[in-house]
């Protein structure tokens, strides 16, 4: 082909397609593999380790190409769309036959039947069982100093639509609430310079959409057009910047979803306030859902799990990630367990009937965008036949909650269950092209066409066996060949008796052989049609049958779509009490109040994790911030206490019962009042912001900025060792002025970890403040830590001890404990200076330990113990060469003596 030449057909067709979706990898369909060219093949070869070949030329230069199986699509699509890829599916839209009637070079015609990204995936095989799959919407309406945004944020799996107005400052954190798989920005906003920060963060799950989606003026019409409605009235009130983020979700669906109708739920509308509002810092320091490095063993959401169901376990995590305030709704969830906690037969019974079921939400989805198969159906009709059981066993009196559920259990369509019963087989096969799902006896003529297919030699042979009773012609054979199809056979001599006029009518001569007559019959043409169409007919009927059923299905989609809500409030109502009998946990009273107190509180993840291990118990600590009898603002502690002393877990542990106690379980303490948590801040741990340019101190002080300009009294902060980051004195103040200002002004309840000794001196002017410590032991010079937190402070941090735990050489512990034991003797900052720039580098690491004996570290303590007696400015010439002399005989025997010869 030469540099300018034409490209083909097929590739002109390829290269129209893609100029549609430059932005997606296009898999175009030839035959049995999707296949992908020029830059798309190799991006894929190198993402997905497929082999990269080449298909002709264009432009002079070689065609890449990579393909991969349609069969295994699903895999291949799963890990490119974990690489953050979009794919257009492109498939051939007509019959090959058709093509070749427009001529031998025609090519079969294509087009893009559906858009994948990461937030529009629906196939089982792509998608977690136990956590939602989001797209989210940003919008902005107005300019000036102050706009207005809002999120919408959909599950297309599952249907679920929510939408939320929120100010500015509150974006990056709502969005980390949702953990959306994909976020959609209109293109002006996404490239506006202020935006960036936010949208940085998310990375490549955030991409830009043309502005048309999200025009404000036309939104509340597409919403109708939607949900065919003729007014937003019955759906609820929405502000017009939540229109506009609804809208351009439905517009950006239509655009990957094509044809295909999402069957989304109407949006419901998350109010600001009804939720604990949690900063993505403090999200991630908590590991409430994930921990930090990412996954999800270990995190307390991985800790609580016991549900058996999809469903509930993606309700349960919704539930984690966004905390009740309101302590009716609260209640009424601990009502739901307290009741399952009291009926352990029921719960068990319960919890078999849901364990193991398919998921029927993500099953109803997809027969409603017209992905589904003939396990959807049998899914939903396990569901269904599931649910009726259910609730058939549940008692009559039950919590609100649960009367609900029961409520829409009742009302589930029992005959559309009993319909998917009787027409599908036990286990039918994934995908409705293969057939054989429809069970037998279900549709006369499928049986009949079935018989057809699967035996037709034996009808043939029937067939064979009556004409030759009927003629009396002994030899007579049924036999087939390609010209021909089916005909009767005989020998010349019985030929004549066919040829009567007895038979004349029902056999037709066909053809003479050398020594053999062919006829045919009217019956047997038939049955020659009705065999050789027989699988094709067959699998009509079965794919009218699936149609009939997902239609029936899919007329029962609200009500199917409440019943599998249903079961998930359920299955995490009895997960909850399971938990609360497996760790002893205890119902605590929420209230409007701003009490805080925990007695016997411990750590939910930690605690599990040395059951698991060592089984060594958890040391249980109590914590009352409330404030003081007729206050109005909380109490706060200050905690001190060695590294490793168990701070930071006593700190994360009441943050997380907090949590707990608001998604309405029971909580790991042995009585709990708490007044409702607005907001939660955690300050715990180290971590930088390189991509920003924040260091480690930066970051420290841009989320402490953050808690002291919001928290207010109905807050809860958790802050540890503030101030670490920079130099001690300036550490020291910012940490003195930051308690101050959580105890005057924000009036929080708050736990405040550090080592800066000098802040337990504000006990004494702080009315509202509590000095705590971690207890410890001391024995034999080693520290023993006792995890219990107690009232007083600590005389020192131990540090040094911790350092020898950690298994620093005994070399360095002792040269630490010499320079502590100097700076310590206080004295002006030029004394400490001098003293320091007077140390003999090295001198501790030069000594040789007796590693056989041990000897070398007694004789360092000794040496280290006489050096702490001496006072050198006391000392006469005469005295100092004495200890000189008394000082070497410790350091080779490691006796002490009196130093004279």
């Amino acid at each position: 082909m030469s540099s300018d030449a034409a490209p083909t057909p097929m590739m002109a067709q390829y290269i129209e397609i893609k100029a549609a979706n430059p932005d997606c990898l296009l898999f175009y369909r030839m035959g049995d593999f999707y296949e992908l060219f020029f830059d798309d093949a190799v991006e894929a070869s190198r993402a997905l380790g497929i082999t990269l070949t080449k298909r002709g030329k264009h432009l002079g230069e070689d065609i890449p190409m990579a393909g991969v199986p349609v069969v295994s699509a699903d895999d291949y699509l799963q890990k490119l769309i974990a690489l953050g890829h979009r794919v257009a599916v492109c498939e051939q839209v007509e019959d090959p036959a058709e093509a070749k009637k427009r001529g031998s070079k025609s090519v079969v015609k294509r087009d893009v039947v559906r858009l994948v990204t990461p937030g529009t995936i629906t196939e089982e095989a792509l998608l977690e069982p136990g956590r939602a799959n989001y797209l989210m919407t940003l919008a902005r309406l107005g300019g000036g100093e102050n706009p207005s945004y809002a999120l919408a944020w959909a599950d297309l799996s599952t249907g679920l639509f929510r939408t939320a107005e929120v100010s500015r400052d509150r974006l990056e954190a709502e969005i980390a609430a949702v953990e959306p798989s994909e976020i959609v920005v209109a293109e002006p906003v996404f490239h506006a310079p202020d935006m960036q920060p936010v949208l940085r963060r998310f990375g490549r799950t955030a991409r830009p959409e043309p502005q048309t989606f999200f025009d404000g003026a036309t939104a509340e019409e597409k919403i109708c057009r939607f949900f065919q409605v003729t007014t937003l009235e019955g759906l609820g009130r929405f502000s017009r910047v939540e229109l506009s983020a609804a809208a351009a979700l439905i517009a950006y669906l239509g655009k990957t979803q094509l044809s295909a109708r999402p069957m989304l739920q109407r949006p419901a509308r998350v109010s600001q306030g009804s939720i604990m509002e949690i900063d993505p810092a403090t999200r991630a320091s908590l590991e409430i859902t994930r921990t930090l490095a990412g996954r999800r063993q270990g995190s307390l959401l991985a800790t609580i799990d016991r549900t058996v169901t999809g469903a509930g376990a993606r309700l349960l995590a919704g539930r984690l990630s966004a905390p009740l305030t309101d302590p009716e709704t609260i209640g009424s969830r601990q009502d739901s367990l307290a009741f399952f906690l009291d009926e352990p037969d029921l719960r068990r019974n319960l919890r078999k009937a849901l364990a193991g079921l398919p998921d029927g939400e993500r099953a109803l989805s997809r027969l409603a965008l017209q992905r589904g198969g003939p396990r959807d159906l049998a899914g939903i009709r396990d569901c269904l036949e599931a649910a009726i059981a259910i609730g058939e066993m549940l008692p009559a009196e039950m919590p609100a909650e649960l009367e609900a559920a029961r409520g829409d259990i009742a009302a589930l369509p029992r005959d559309v269950a009993a319909a998917l019963r009787e027409a599908l087989t036990d286990a039918p096969p994934p995908f409705k092209r293969d057939g054989g799902f429809v069970r037998s006896g279900a549709i006369p003529a499928l049986d009949e066409a079935r018989a057809l297919g699967e035996n037709s030699r034996k009808v043939i042979a029937e067939l064979e066996a009556r004409y030759a009773a009927e003629t009396g012609i002994r030899n007579l054979r049924i036999k087939y060949n390609n010209v021909l199809g089916y005909f009767v056979e005989t020998g010349e001599s019985q030929a004549k008796t066919l040829m009567s006029s007895e038979w004349a009518e029902t056999f037709r001569h066909r053809q003479t052989m050398a020594s053999a007559m062919r006829f045919s019959t009217q019956e047997l043409a038939g049955l020659e049609s009705r065999i050789t169409g027989a699988a094709s007919e067959a699998l009509s009927l079965e794919l009218k049958c699936f149609d009939e059923l997902a239609g029936a299905v899919l007329a029962e989609a609200e009500a199917l779509q409440r019943g599998a809500e249903a079961l998930a409030v359920l299955d995490v109502a009895a997960a909850f009490a399971e938990l609360a009998v497996e760790g002893d946990w205890t119902r605590p009273v929420v209230d409007s109040s701003l009490a805080f107190q925990i007695e016997g509180g411990r750590h939910p993840v930690v605690e599990a994790a040395l059951k698991a291990g060592s089984g060594s118990p958890f040391v249980a600590n109590d914590c009352d911030l409330s404030p003081p009898a007729g206050g109005d603002k909380g109490a706060l502690w200050l905690l001190t206490g060695p590294n490793m002393g168990g701070k930071s877990t006593f700190l994360r542990q009441n943050a997380l019962i907090a949590v707990l106690a608001q998604i309405g379980a029971f909580v790991p303490a042995t009585r709990v009042h708490l007044g409702v948590v607005d907001r939660l801040f955690s300050r715990v741990g180290a971590s930088d912001d390189l991509a920003e340019g924040r260091s480690t101190f930066m970051v420290e002080m841009v989320e402490t900025a953050a808690i002291l300009n919001q928290a207010g009294p109905r807050a809860l902060v958790i802050l540890d060792e503030i101030g670490r980051g920079t130099a001690t004195y300036d550490g020291l103040s910012i940490a003195f002025a930051t308690v101050e200002h959580l105890h005057e002004v924000n009036g929080c309840r708050a736990l405040f970890a550090t080592h800066f000794h000098e802040m337990t001196a504000l006990g004494k002017r702080l009315t509202r403040m509590k000095n705590t410590t971690m207890r410890v032991k001391e024995y034999k010079g080693d520290v023993i830590l006792l995890h219990e937190v107690t009232s007083g402070v600590a005389d020192r941090s131990y540090g040094i001890q911790v350092a020898k735990l950690a298994g620093l050489p005994a070399a360095v512990v002792e040269r630490a404990r010499h320079v502590l034991s100097e700076l310590e003797r206080g004295g002006s900052q030029a004394r400490r200076t001098a003293f320091i720039d007077d140390l003999p580098l090295f001198s501790a690491a030069l000594r040789k330990p007796d590693a056989a004996t041990g000897a070398g570290d007694e004789r360092h303590a000794a040496l280290a113990a006489a050096l702490n007696a001496l006072d050198p400015d006391t000392m006469s010439p005469r005295a100092a060469l004495d200890e000189i002399y008394r000082l070497k005989q410790v350091a080779t025997s490691g006796q002490v003596g009196d130093g004279r010869s």
